[in-house]
């Protein structure tokens, strides 16, 4: 596969969100603005992208019987600087997120491009596939944050976009909102694959 399509790939065909259906846990709960769905989004990415770098250069030094734990200690080291960085450097979002951040580690995304993918490739085409799907997991996550935030309370990144008039519905922002704001993008998706 090119590397174009490699980094592609986690937009729409294998996104993990929408296709795949991975780390729906962070998904559905952080997802009730676009600020923090791109503060959730980026700190996924950055450990997505560095623990495939670093798990794609060590991958042959690693013994088959400690490979998992191998992996998730690589991945707890760069989401406590992600965790740390975000707190000193963005602290709003630190808290909106809360216990979503250390809970990068077990982020299925996460680990399973470790083992799918990092594990057997190179680093530049690690480096790629970490790219696209940590860009595509934040994509999916602005997309369903933008709806709950239009729809929940009238705004965008807290710009008001609809008139003073909109009554809000406040179910968009509870956890019935993300939950159906997700299966009908899930389904719209679906829906374009078998057209």
């Amino acid at each position: 596969m090119k590397l174009t399509q490699e980094f592609t790939k986690g937009f729409i065909k294998e996104n993990p969100v929408f296709v795949m259906a991975l780390g729906l846990c962070p998904t559905l709960a952080v997802t009730t603005s676009v600020e923090n769905a791109i503060g959730m989004g980026l700190a996924a990415t950055f450990v997505l992208l560095f623990s495939n770098i670093f798990i794609s250069l060590i991958k042959k030094i690693i013994p088959d019987k400690i490979r998992i734990p191998s992996y998730i200690v690589v991945i707890a080291s760069f989401v406590t600087i992600v965790d740390m960085v975000m707190n000193a450097y963005f602290p709003a979002i630190h808290k909106n997120l809360g216990l979503f951040i250390p809970l990068i580690v077990v982020n299925c995304i996460i680990l399973g491009r470790a083992e799918a993918f990092a594990n057997k490739n190179t680093v530049i085409r690690s480096i790629v596939d970490g790219l696209g799907m940590g860009l595509g997991f934040t994509l999916a996550l602005i997309v369903i944050g933008g709806i709950r935030e239009i729809l929940g309370v009238g705004q965008f990144l807290g710009h008001n976009v609809l008139p003073v008039s909109y009554k809000p519905v406040i179910v968009a922002i509870l956890a019935p909102g993300a939950f159906l704001v997700m299966g009908v993008l899930m389904g719209l998706m679906n829906m374009k694959k078998t057209k």
